[in-house]
């Protein structure tokens, strides 16, 4: 896992494929900011989450039982998607970790959490670590460390069930297929429409109302729609 990180004063530790950037005084980094390491190896399919549900393995968001952490996950669950406030960025999977860290000197545990952007150039990036930084210091957390979590990518496999029914709900059709092979994205799937359910759907536009959604159109009801695309 490749983390990138701000916090004072400015230091850079690195062990086996992990690597912690801390910036100076007042320095706050973007996605563009310098990577190190050679990565994480991807193992499993899917999130890693502990805590109320069952648990998982795997290079996804990872969550600790009932505790500290846990009052944080419910915090930043109440963060939304800027581009699609029906999710939050828990419901995404791109709040990848959260945890208390001691540092050597055996100090007082400080706050790290790690956030993966959806995919490179997504103009919410920034929109979405305001938000988060705004939601950690509003809540007494101005301590805390963001960091930014490059390796493994995030996927659309790693959105939640239950974000997965708020996109249908909301008119959006959740990505059909997991994206463990590079070919299904060369392809246009068939899409459920979520408005009638009906299979026989065409695509009208590789583009919706973002770069991360096509449009289509159901041949049934005649209602158009966005497809979340499988990334």
């Amino acid at each position: 896992m490749v983390t990138m990180s701000e916090q004072a004063p400015a230091t850079n530790v690195t062990s086996a494929n992990q690597s912690h950037w801390y910036p100076g005084p007042g320095e706050r980094t973007g996605f563009g900011a310098e990577r190190t390491g050679s990565g994480a190896e991807r193992t499993g399919s899917g999130p890693e989450r502990t805590g109320s549900g069952p648990e998982r393995t795997g290079p996804g968001p990872e969550r600790t039982g009932p505790g500290p952490e846990h009052a944080i996950w419910s915090l930043l669950s109440s963060v939304p998607d800027p581009e699609i406030p029906v999710l939050s960025i828990c419901d995404l999977g791109i709040v990848r970790h959260v945890r208390w860290v001691s540092d050597a000197s055996g100090g007082q545990p400080v706050l790290h959490v790690g956030i993966t952007p959806t995919y490179s150039g997504c103009p919410a990036t920034e929109v979405i670590r305001h938000a988060v930084r705004s939601a950690l210091d509003g809540a007494g957390y101005t301590e805390a460390i963001l960091e930014e979590v490059l390796s493994p990518p995030w996927s659309s496999d790693w959105l939640s069930e239950q974000g997965r029914q708020k996109l249908r709900s909301f008119g959006i059709a959740p990505p059909e297929k997991a994206v463990s092979s590079p070919r299904h994205l060369f392809h246009s799937p068939t899409v459920t429409c979520p408005r009638c359910g009906s299979r026989t759907t065409e695509r009208v536009s590789e583009f919706g109302s973002t770069p991360c959604k096509a449009h289509y159109r159901c041949k049934a009801c005649l209602e158009p729609f966005d497809y979340f695309k499988c990334l």
